[in-house]
Parts: C-alpha cells; sequence; structure tokens
C-alpha cells in the first residue's frame, strides 16, 4: 500500500478526533456539537481504512467500527432528528 496514503489517513483521523473533541468539549450547541460529531465521522472514516489498509493497525480500524456507528448516532441526534430534548433548569 502506498506509504503516503497510508499516512495521510492516519495523520487525518487523528487531527479531525482532536478538532471534533474539542467542539464538543465547548459544548456551543446543538448546531456546533452536531457538526462536531460530522468531523468525528470523517475521523473514524478514514481510521477505519488505515486501520484495514496497514496491517499493523487492525486494532484501531475496529475500534473505529464502533466510534463510527457512536458518531453517527451523534449526527443523527443533534443534526437530523426533529425530537428536540427540553433542557429543564
Amino acid at each position: 500500500m502506498n506509504e503516503t496514503l497510508l499516512q495521510s489517513l492516519q495523520y487525518y483521523g487523528a487531527a479531525a478526533g482532536t478538532v471534533a473533541a474539542l467542539i464538543v468539549s465547548l459544548d456551543l450547541g446543538r448546531r456546533w456539537t452536531g457538526f462536531g460529531f460530522v468531523i468525528f465521522v470523517t475521523s473514524s472514516i478514514a481510521l477505519m481504512a488505515w486501520g484495514f489498509l496497514d496491517e499493523k493497525a487492525q486494532g484501531i480500524g475496529l475500534q473505529n467500527v464502533a466510534l463510527f456507528v457512536i458518531n453517527c448516532v451523534g449526527v443523527w441526534r443533534y443534526l437530523l432528528s426533529k425530537h428536540r430534548k427540553q433542557v429543564t433548569s
């Protein structure tokens, strides 16, 4: 496999995951959190590809299969679902 492609997938996945975690942790509202989850989804896709294309990184690939599903739930809840959770104080 092309080493440059593998490194690009690895570093994009790591950087995107870091940015997404920052956005979600800042709790800037539903829309921003939803976009954070979209970035998490792209991170998971990149890390799944890297994990399954590089024979030394299969554990990361498997972990990101689960994270991909979790992140898709986040996208659904924060961006796509019509149901809005009521916040009580």
